[in-house]
This record gives C-alpha cells, sequence and structure tokens, in this order.
C-alpha cells in the first residue's frame, strides 16, 4: 500500500543550522530542494517508488520553490524530460528502478548523453539486485559506461547520500554530462542525520520563466553529423572535466588502515556491510576505523587511473570488491595497474562470488581468504572459528527442520480483484485444454506460481501482448495474453494492441483494471478515477482507448463475476470470428479500497451510522474434504482446520479472519459446482429498528424449527 509521508515531509522545510532525521529517499529529496533543482519526475517503480511518493506529497513546498513535478507513464518520458537541461541552465532529476527501467529509457538517454547538457541532469535508480530484488539481475554500470554518463554510488549514509546529489548536479555541469545516482534497498531505507541547508529557488522555475526559447544551435542535436563530434567531445573534453572534478571535490574516499602492504577497492554502495565483514574479523570497529586501508568508490564511473595507482602503490595486494558480474571495475583495474607498470595483485571474482548479492557473509567468507593468503600472521582463528560454528549451526537448525519444508511464494492479498481471473482461466482450461499465456510484469504476475501456475513469458512491463505475436499463428488455439492497466498505459497500448492492429493479430488480451500501479504502492494512472496531482479524474480510458485503435471485440466484466467471465473469456477463446478480443477484468485493488473503506466506516461507526460488513465462512458438517475451493482460488483467508466430526480425518475448509467478504470463494464453489458448504454473513453494526425486528423474527423462526425438530421421534438402535 501506498505510504503517506504527511508528517516527514515537513522536514523537508529545514534550512541552515537545524540537523535532518529521516531515511535515505527522504534525504534525497532534501537534497534536490537543496540544490535548486528545476524539475523533477520520474516512474515509479521500487526500491525508489516513494521518492515519487514523498514529492507528490511535497507539492506545496514544491509550488513555493516553483519546482515542476511531471508524473511519467513511463521510464522513457522520464529520461526525455531531461531534455529540458540541454538548452536551458535548468536542474533536473527524474527517477525510476533499474535495471528493467534503464532498459526502456536507453533510448532517451543515448539522445541525451550524446549532445549533453547545460544544466545539470540526475537520474536516480534504484539498483535492484540481489536476492531480494524483483527483477532480472543486471547492472547499471553497462549503461553508464556505454553512453558516457557519469554513475555515482554513494557510501550508504545520509551526508554521503546528500552530498552525491548535491554534488551529482555540479559534476554533470562542470562536465556537461547526465549523471546516474545508483541506491541499493538498504541505502534507500538507511535512517540517519544530517546539518540542513537553506532550500534553493532555481534559477529557471515556473517562477522564473525564460522569457525567450533557446536559440537553434544545431550542434545541441543528437543527429548526424552533429552526433559525430559529440563522441569527440565525450572522450577529448567531457571524461577528463569530470575526472578532474572528482579528484578536486573528493568525491572518492580514501580510509587509512596501519596494515599499508595491503588494500580494500569498493563501491560505495556495499561500505557498510563490507565494514560489518571487518568488523567479524575483528579489524574494523562500528565508526569504520579498519585497520586495512581502503578506497572507497563513491564513483565508479568514470574511474580516476592517477587514484587507482596512488592507492595501490607500494600495496602487495589489494581485495577488488564488485558486486555483479561482468567485473567491469576489476577488468578497469587491471588494465590500468599494468599500464602504470604496477605489480600490486589484484583479488576479486574468485575470492568472491562471480554473481549474487553481496551479503555480510559473504564478504566475511572472501575476507577470510584474503587475509589468509595475504596477511598470514594476523591471527584470524577465532573469528574464523565463529564463521564455521555459525555455519554449522546454520546447517544444524536445518537439518533439525527437515529439508521438506514447502516454499512459501508471494501471493495475491485477500480479495484481489485479479484471482478471480485466473480461476476463470483454470475453469475455461478444463473445457479447452491447455493455453498459451503470455504473462507480464505486475500483481497478476503472482498468478505464475501455485495454486494458478500459469504463464509461459514474461518479456517486459507491458510487453504481453507484443510477446504472444509469434505464438498465435504457429498454434492451434488462440493464446492469451494477461496485461494490467498499469502496464497497458507504460507499454502495451502501443507494442501491444496497437501492433496488433497493424498486423492483423489474433489473439485475446485481458486487462486488469483495478486502478492503479498496485505492484509498486497504488500510484496512480491515466486511467484511475484521480490523479497524483490535484485527485481530479484523468481522462483517459482502457474501453475507449482500444475502441479507437479499432478494436471491435471488447467486453467489461466485473472481476468478481466468475460465471460472467468464464464465459466471455471461453467465447474469447473458441469463436470463428478473427481479430484481438480484449476484455477488461474491473476491478479495484483490494488494497486502496479496503483503505478507503476503513476510513469511511470509522468516520461512519463514530457519528452512529449503520454499518454492514460482510465475511464468508464454511459449514463444517457440509464441507466434504475436497478442499476444491482452496486450489481453484488460493485466497489466503481460506486454509484448513482439524475436522471437528470424530468419525471424519480429512481436515476441512475454513475462512480465517482476515477474509475481507470479496465473495470470491462462494462465487468459485458456484461456478465449478462445488459443494455448497460456504454461506455468507453481514455484520451490521448501529442496526436501525427493522435490523433489530428482522433479528427477532429470525431466531424465532430458528428457534421454532430447532424445537420441531428436537420433537420428531428419533429411530431405535439397529433401525
Amino acid at each position: 500500500m501506498e505510504r503517506s509521508f504527511a508528517k516527514e515531509i515537513e522536514a523537508l522545510r529545514l534550512g541552515a543550522g537545524d540537523t535532518f532525521h529521516g531515511e535515505g529517499i527522504l534525504a534525497v529529496t532534501k537534497a534536490l530542494l537543496q540544490s535548486g533543482v528545476s524539475y523533477v519526475g520520474g516512474y515509479q517503480g521500487a526500491p525508489v517508488s516513494h521518492l515519487i511518493d514523498v514529492l507528490v506529497q511535497s507539492q506545496d513546498i514544491l509550488d513555493d520553490l516553483g519546482i515542476h513535478l511531471e508524473t511519467c507513464t513511463n521510464e522513457a518520458s522520464a529520461a526525455a524530460l531531461l531534455g529540458a537541461s540541454i538548452n536551458y541552465p535548468a536542474r533536473g532529476c527524474v527517477t525510476w528502478k533499474s535495471i528493467v527501467g534503464t532498459n526502456v529509457a536507453s533510448d532517451a538517454l543515448s539522445n541525451l548523453a550524446s549532445p549533453g547538457v547545460i544544466g545539470g541532469a540526475l537520474i536516480v535508480i534504484g539498483e535492484d539486485y540481489g536476492e531480494g530484488a524483483s527483477v532480472i539481475q543486471e547492472r547499471s554500470h553497462a549503461y553508464a559506461m556505454k553512453s558516457s554518463m557519469w554513475l555515482l554510488d554513494p557510501r550508504p549514509d545520509l551526508p554521503t547520500i546528500v552530498r552525491s546529489v548535491e554534488k551529482g548536479f555540479a559534476l554533470s555541469e562542470a562536465s556537461n554530462t547526465p549523471v546516474m545516482l545508483e541506491l541499493r534497498i538498504r541505502a534507500c531505507h538507511v535512517t540517519g542525520e544530517f546539518p540542513a541547508s537553506d532550500n534553493i529557488p532555481a534559477t529557471v522555475s515556473r517562477n522564473r520563466r525564460v522569457e525567450q526559447p533557446a536559440r537553434f544551435n544545431y550542434d545541441r542535436l543528437a543527429h548526424p553529423p552533429a552526433t559525430f563530434a559529440q563522441e569527440k567531445l565525450k572522450l577529448e573534453q567531457r571524461l577528463p572535466a569530470a575526472r578532474k572534478f572528482i579528484v578536486e571535490n573528493h568525491l572518492n574516499e580514501v580510509m587509512p588502515g596501519d596494515l599499508a602492504d595491503v588494500g580494500i577497492i569498493v563501491q560505495g554502495g556495499l561500505y557498510n556491510a563490507l565494514n560489518r565483514a571487518l568488523m567479524n574479523l575483528g579489524l574494523s570497529d562500528a565508526f569504520g576505523n579498519s585497520r586495512v586501508p581502503m578506497l572507497v568508490l563513491n564513483v565508479t564511473w568514470p574511474l580516476v587511473p592517477e587514484q587507482l595507482t596512488a592507492f595501490c602503490a607500494g600495496k602487495r595486494a589489494v581485495l577488488m570488491v564488485e558486486e555483479g558480474n561482468p567485473d567491469y571495475i576489476e577488468q578497469a583495474l587491471h588494465a590500468t595497474l599494468r599500464r602504470a607498470d604496477i605489480n600490486t595483485r589484484v583479488h576479486g571474482k574468485g575470492m568472491l562470488p562471480a554473481a549474487g548479492e553481496y551479503t555480510i557473509e559473504v564478504l566475511t567468507r572472501g575476507l577470510l581468504e584474503f587475509i589468509a593468503a595475504e596477511q598470514p600472521q594476523i591471527d584470524i582463528a577465532a573469528p574464523r572459528t565463529a564463521f564455521s560454528t555459525m555455519q554449522d549451526s546454520r546447517r544444524a537448525a536445518q537439518a533439525l527442520i527437515g529439508p521438506d519444508l514447502p516454499l512459501r511464494p508471494p501471493t495475491f492479498c485477500t480479495g484481489c480483484p485479479e484471482r478471480p481471473v485466473f480461476t476463470a482461466i483454470k475453469l475455461v482450461e478444463r473445457q479447452t485444454g491447455k493455453l498459451h499465456i503470455a504473462a507480464d510484469i505486475g500483481c497478476h504476475a503472482l498468478a505464475t506460481f501455485a495454486p494458478f501456475s500459469t504463464g509461459n513469458s514474461i518479456l517486459g512491463y507491458g510487453m504481453s501482448l507484443a510477446s504472444m505475436a509469434g505464438v498465435g499463428p504457429l498454434s492451434e488455439k488462440r493464446p492469451l495474453a494477461v496485461m494490467g492497466d498499469g502496464g497497458f498505459w507504460h507499454n502495451g497500448v502501443l507494442s501491444g494492441v496497437a501492433s496488433s492492429m497493424f498486423n492483423r493479430g489474433d489473439g485475446v488480451l485481458m486487462v486488469m483494471q483495478n486502478g492503479y500501479t498496485s505492484a509498486t504502492g497504488v500510484q496512480y494512472l491515466p486511467s484511475s478515477s484521480g490523479n497524483r496531482v490535484d485527485h481530479q479524474p484523468g481522462g483517459s480510458d482502457i474501453e475507449t482507448t482500444v475502441k479507437a485503435l479499432g478494436v471491435r471485440w471488447v467486453k467489461r466484466i466485473r472481476s468478481y463475476s466468475l460465471p460472467e467471465m468464464v464465459k466471455a473469456l471461453r467465447t474469447a477463446i473458441t469463436t470463428a470470428e478473427q481479430g484481438l478480443k480484449v476484455i477488461i477484468a474491473d476491478g479495484e485493488c483490494q488494497l486502496a479500497r479496503q483503505r478507503r473503506l476503513r476510513v469511511t466506516e470509522a468516520k461512519a461507526l463514530k457519528s452512529g451510522d449503520r454499518v454492514v460488513r460482510t465475511r464468508f465462512g464454511i459449514d463444517d458438517a457440509v464441507c466434504t474434504g475436497d478442499h476444491s475451493c482452496i486450489r481453484l482460488s488460493g485466497c489466503p483467508s481460506l486454509t484448513i482446520k482439524p475436522n471437528p466430526d470424530p468419525l471424519r480425518t480429512d481436515p476441512v475448509a475454513s475462512v480465517n479472519s482476515g477474509c475481507v467478504g470479496c465473495g470470491h470463494c462462494g462465487e468459485v464453489a458456484h461456478a465449478a459446482v462445488l459443494c455448497p458448504s460456504f454461506y455468507k454473513t453481514e455484520i451490521v453494526h448501529n442496526p436501525g429498528w427493522w435490523d433489530r425486528f428482522s433479528d427477532r423474527l429470525h431466531r424465532a423462526v430458528i428457534a421454532r424449527l430447532g424445537g420441531r425438530a428436537a420433537t420428531q421421534p428419533q429411530p431405535a438402535a439397529g433401525e
């Protein structure tokens, strides 16, 4: 659910002499305001999605400073927003999740980096790498290298992050080059404090508009033949200017240590984990006083050869701590030292894993090997024993628990409106056989897990319809693409629907219209009932849009109407009519709905108004223990419990207190012709006279019928 920063954003008004307390993303926002930024924008997406949320909720502060806020439909439009800095002395910042977001933005980024910028251009990217990531495992480093953009990877403490933002703008202007600043998940949420400065109104802003457009200059266009000269400028002017700025402003840090004949070179974002691993070996403390000298690269591209050689000179060996693959920095370090005829041994991949997240455990293991090889006089027997004991304890715990623990993959929220759609798909497949299903990025991707286990490919946000374009002509059965409304506006409307119409495609597109970009925190869309800034209607509609593109077969169906969804889906799959069929599954995100209802119900209860809450349950005496309801719906509120009947051993299904009353379980029981064990209960708060009269009447009838049943003659034993 989207988090509210209503209280935290007040700290963004702090000025010189104040101390800012908060977490990483709030610090980034404050640094932007202190840097005199003219415009900000971006696309929501973890782990930096709430940078956009903070900016939106800080609209009053942005208005006071004249800062323009653009909430973009995808990362490409966000990157293109930085085009304002090509011709005007306006500082701009955009944000998205990498690496997938950077992939989408790559065209605009290349065309931005080629002519360069006059105003500082900063791209804050969430480096979603490691086992906790939600995207493919790639690094942003390659983009910075190929496009000659500079990449900051600040040490995860607030003063360094804030300084990196402020200096990032200055570096961009000093070298006329866009700058990327990557933040890992932990850096986004690290907490701390830093001395605040006054917020600075930009020289160019909504309050200080430019009087005349920029003069035409063909050299500022990313277009041949200007691009040939721009390529030379990157290498001959911008790169030296960037390296000079990095050195003069001490953006990279050298940490001294008494073990002077060895050293560690580390990406800034990994510094905290590395220091903790050194603490495990007794080679550092909580304040970062390491015995091993370190070169902390808060700028990982461009590298400054003179800094690398100065640090390595006189050292027997260094350990290069670079997370991910390829090992760009390690390769550059080897080349730099060899060119300078410095014979310092370089350890890196080998002692450390070639791929995967560098956790404290991973780094501790690598440091043990490095110290044993290059500092054998240091007694690390005790830390090695402690580390081995910890690993042995973990293995022992695993043995006690057993290897057969069931996996617990993420699943849809209770009452999610997308769950009934996948139940409908499973029911239709009982009649049509298995279908080719092109999945997409979003909440609906959770259907790839049990109990639905549907989806043959995921190729990008809003790309599901495009990804099945080659399947349809080769398949006897009509394929199905699943896409969210967020994916539709992000990419699917053009790469999917428009392309399918142009190529006369014949397939089925299921659009999950839940009203928000839900997977990243319930942000608004062009088709939402409100928008991010003033909560007025967005003005766009998916059904109208696909019809305008020429789609004739369009049906909008309430997501929870399972029989209707099954009928429409079966018709779309089996009809002889050619062409794209679009089904819009309409059902508001349950998290957003519950958030709204809780406030409304709380006010109604407080004022004494009548409030009705719906819950569902299962009659233990009727439940057969088949559990088809669970297999077809997968609702988290559906579980099992011991059978109360001593003569039956199979556990019965049960609805726990998490039920939100969506009714999907009952719909499944009816549509799948399951047992009639589900019942619906309405809980009435502040009942009126009719509610009380109806309750007394019902109780009287039940008591009467119950008494009559009790007076019926009972069969004798053996009858």
